[in-house]
């Protein structure tokens, strides 16, 4: 696996801010389909949700979306390939608000996978008590956006959790 990191710019500039942009790009990972890289994927989105200072409650349900949404990629998008290229890229991102102010963290996965159709993305009715099947569902609770494409060949799952603005604030004063 390789990890490419970088030191973010002194002032981030207006606009977009996303991965693809890559002004907030904090990390990129790149891996294979392999179940063993997931842990060092889980403390490493760890560490860039404490960096921004994600309560630690938050900071597990981002790691633990991203953690589901690989496991997915491996199993459904690769069928279960060993091998088989990922990219995790973890951005800085302005908030909904005005203002421009870094206020989250964006995950975007890429994969080369089977194209996936979003319109059968369905999670099971959460009072059916067996196992599986609700990860699809504690993803889109505990992110802000999830957002599916297809682009240019590879699958790409956005995911985007902000900061309360009292979180900002502490955070702020902590730097």
């Amino acid at each position: 696996m390789g990890v490419r990191g970088g030191k973010l710019p002194e002032k981030e500039e207006s606009g977009d801010c996303s991965a693809t942009g890559e002004p907030g790009l904090l990390l990129k990972l790149e891996l294979k389909s392999n179940p063993e890289a997931l842990c060092l994927v889980r403390a490493t989105v760890e560490r860039a949700a404490e960096m921004l200072h994600f309560p630690d409650a938050e900071a597990r349900a981002i790691v633990r979306s991203v953690d589901e949404a690989l496991a997915n990629v491996m199993r459904h998008a690769y069928q279960g390939r060993p091998e088989q290229p990922i990219q995790v890229l973890c951005s800085k991102v302005a908030g909904p608000r005005e203002g421009g102010k870094a206020a989250g963290l964006e995950i975007v996965l890429q994969d080369e996978g089977t194209e996936a159709d979003p319109a059968k993305f369905k999670s099971r009715p959460l009072d059916e008590i067996r196992p599986g099947g609700l990860g699809l569902h504690f993803i889109r609770e505990s992110m802000d956006v999830v957002e599916f494409s297809r682009k240019k060949g590879k699958n790409q799952l956005r995911l985007v959790k902000y900061l309360s603005p009292a979180e900002q604030q502490a955070g702020s004063q902590g730097e």
